[in-house]
């Protein structure tokens, strides 16, 4: 995962993965762009350590002021603790479930760029890029109390955050996801809070045209047919507190 991957490009739009920077410990997160008529929109941008490179590599496709918005899909360090620096150095608006504001500041944002993060209500919404409806999808608890994804109709790909994560792995896009489901269940099963979640997710976005779904780790999953095995899938999990009851004992108990 160290190149530069256009997932889709007709017209003025455009949708690219930029290149893996990550190293040392620091697990694998990818970061999309979406370019609509000039205008950008950076999808969980990373940290500190990758900062200057992700915003290098985004050059190469818009000129840093055409940034509009940073989508923070939750909170974890791995997606907003460069949130400053994106802020400072560019123009861009950011935004993140509403439960998330007066968290992502203890990154280090400056209060003068509090007005440019913005709260998402927990129903989701529509935001408008270069003229290019994208839609924000709810999907809290999973696995963040307060988190999103987001669906670009023009594409038809479906950034999910960390549902559909795959570690260690070397492909940029399963062709078969089947075979790579058992790898996948254990970040699922742990990361992921519950069934009613997974089948609330799943019954929301089988109603949307789904060529690619594009987690912010590992590989993306392609083709509605493997879409739609991987959406069987996840609403079949058993995960998070329905597999851990046995862990809510007092040590003496165990």
């Amino acid at each position: 995962m160290a190149t530069h991957l256009t997932l889709f490009q007709q017209g003025e739009h455009l949708n690219v993965r930029l290149p893996d920077y990550g190293h040392g410990e620091m697990v694998q997160a990818n970061q999309h762009l979406i370019v609509h008529n000039g205008e950008g929109m950076l999808l969980d941008p990373g940290g500190h350590k990758v900062f200057a490179e992700v915003l290098g590599a985004l050059s190469e496709y818009i000129p840093v002021g055409r940034l509009r918005y940073l989508f923070f899909s939750h909170q974890d360090p791995d997606i907003v603790a460069a949130a400053n620096g994106w802020l400072a150095t560019t123009e861009a608006d950011a935004y993140c479930s509403e439960l998330w504001l007066r968290f992502i500041p203890h990154f280090g944002v400056e209060d003068y760029f509090q007005d440019r993060l913005h709260g998402l209500p927990d129903e989701g919404g529509v935001i408008e890029l270069g003229g290019q409806e994208l839609w924000v999808l709810p999907a809290h608890f999973l696995h963040s109390a307060g988190n999103f994804h987001l669906y670009d109709p023009a594409s038809q790909i479906l950034y999910t955050g960390d549902v559909g994560a795959s570690l260690a792995v070397e492909e940029d896009v399963f062709e078969e996801v089947e075979p790579h489901l058992p790898s996948m269940a254990p970040f699922h099963q742990r990361y992921m809070a519950g069934n009613a979640g997974c089948r609330a997710w799943v019954n929301m976005v089988r109603e949307l045209p789904i060529q690619t779904i594009a987690p912010q780790h590992g590989a993306m999953i392609h083709g509605p047919e493997q879409v739609a095995k991987f959406l069987d899938w996840m609403a079949n999990l058993s995960c998070g507190l329905d597999w851990m009851d046995t862990v809510f004992q007092l040590p003496h108990r165990r």
